[in-house]
């Protein structure tokens, strides 16, 4: 206790706060006049708050400034305990349900996945759906930036949850001189985006519930539904129109954004070469898969076929994962390079899961570099982007993580194999939840969902989800045995 007291001090007033999202699903289980729900959420609230409250009691003596390692067990401690708390109400609410769906339901929503092991989508009670959604709201940032910015932290430091929390590799860079305002910065940008998606939907024609949801999963790029058919519940251009914006505008880094209305100029978004890079990959994937869906005649007419082209390509390469089609029966080259892109193609800073496009572009440019060393062996070539030198540290960093993302990757693969799964499933299915895209293919594809897979499978992909959204190092560093010595 001495040892993580901190740690365990600051994770009792996150629960405190946490509970209070229940309110919300509360406050909907009101219009659907049902005791028993309202019982639920209520029963949740109180079950959350209280448990905070008790471990404050337990831990409020530990008061000292908090150091990075407090920080990496609090954020991992903060995604394991709220998605175990979160899960709970779902064990009363959905028929049938077992521990190891609705802990995987709820891992999912809190990372911004969107991969559900639940059908019948379509008949559960509204605050259910709303609870799933409004989770992937919270996640889609970052919880802990949110605590970060509303609570205050009595002394103790953000900048090590800040770092641990944030996507991408550069994340000493530091927007304001004090990163709870920075936090509140960016929640900020993130509500007035998300009230504006939610307008645009119930303009589009959704009901006011299903825009507050889709609003939800659509900025937090997490993919949850209210209907099992996704968008294809509604075959509308309109709403489909919506999603292609607002997923556009949630893959870019929303630091971006925070610095563009502190300096009142888009040089910020225009000038910056991941933001380019994620904009020409979109366009040239869009141009590509049209092409495809045209020449094998998937769609008959190339207006339908770049519609369906640009929903698709933007749900899976932001790692949003909306679908209005099977796209698993599209030609095969299609749903597997749209794979392909939700494992990059999303900027740093934004909601987006993955590798980053700012990793793919230090990539690149570091192999271009090897390149011309072997031709030029004392040629003086440095990594540079946005007109500034690439420590050798940053690509050391980048590097590493690529070794261990690539090695995740196979050994959550081989697991899943061993489980007596297909090869197509098994590896869809990992790069799918490590990169938090949600659908795979095979078993797990758009058509269908994570709900056939047994208890072991459904916790291994839990743990690589976790893996994805807190970028690997961030949990591996919990399982080196100098984490845990004073």
């Amino acid at each position: 206790m001495h040892l993580f007291g901190p740690a365990l001090a600051l994770l009792s007033r996150i629960m405190m706060a946490f509970a209070f999202a229940n309110l919300v699903p509360l406050g909907w289980a009101w219009f659907e006049d049902d005791e028993a729900l309202r019982a639920v959420w209520g029963a949740s609230f109180g079950f959350t708050f209280g448990s905070g409250w008790l471990l404050w009691l337990l831990t409020r003596a530990h008061n000292r400034e908090l150091m990075a390692r407090d920080g990496f067990l609090l954020v991992n401690l903060v995604w394991l305990v709220l998605t175990a708390y979160s899960a709970l109400p779902l064990m009363f609410t959905v028929p049938d349900i077992t521990w190891s769906k609705a802990f995987f339901e709820t891992m999912s929503a809190l990372t911004a996945t969107g991969a559900t092991a639940l059908s019948g989508l379509d008949h559960l009670p509204v605050s259910v759906n709303i609870w799933r959604c409004f989770l992937q709201l919270i996640g889609g940032l970052g919880i802990v930036l949110l605590v970060v910015a509303i609570l205050p932290l009595l002394g103790l430091g953000g900048v090590q949850l800040y770092k641990a929390e944030t996507p991408g590799p550069m994340k000493d860079a530091k927007f304001t001189p004090r990163i709870s305002e920075t936090a509140r910065g960016l929640w900020g940008v993130y509500f007035l985006f998300s009230a504006a998606c939610l307008l645009a939907y119930r303009w589009a024609g959704m009901s006011w519930a299903d825009a507050f949801m889709h609003m939800c999963t659509t900025m937090g790029l997490g993919g949850f539904s209210s209907h099992d058919a996704s968008f294809g519940y509604w075959n509308s251009a309109q709403i489909e129109t919506v999603a292609i914006v607002f997923m556009t505008l949630a893959g870019i880094s929303f630091l971006r954004y925070f610095v563009v209305l502190r300096s009142l100029s888009l040089r910020p978004i225009t000038g910056d070469r991941e933001i380019r890079s994620y904009f020409f990959v979109l366009a040239g994937s869009i141009a590509l898969v049209t092409l495809m869906l045209a020449w094998h005649r998937v769609e008959e007419d190339w207006l339908v076929a770049l519609r369906t082209s640009a929903f698709h390509v933007l749900s899976l390469a932001t790692t949003t994962g909306y679908a209005s089609a099977d796209y698993a029966q599209w030609p095969v080259f299609v749903p597997v390079y749209l794979m392909f892109l939700g494992c990059f193609v999303s900027c740093a800073g934004s909601t987006g899961g993955g590798i980053k496009m700012v990793r793919m572009v230090l990539l690149i440019k570091q192999a271009r570099r090897e390149l011309v060393r072997i031709i030029h062996p004392r040629v003086v070539n440095p990594v540079t982007m946005g007109g500034q030198t690439i420590a050798p540290s940053t690509m050391t960093t980048v590097l590493g993580f690529m070794l261990i993302y690539g090695a995740a990757t196979m050994g959550l693969t081989f697991l899943m194999l061993l489980s007596g799964l297909d090869i197509v499933t098994a590896f869809s299915s990992v790069v799918a939840t490590v990169n938090n895209i949600g659908p795979g293919l095979g078993e797990v594809g758009p058509s269908s969902n994570y709900g056939s897979l047994n208890a072991f499978q459904l916790s291994v992909l839990s743990f690589a989800m976790l893996l994805g959204r807190l970028e690997l190092l961030t949990v591996l560093v919990l399982f080196t045995g100098h984490f845990w010595r004073r």
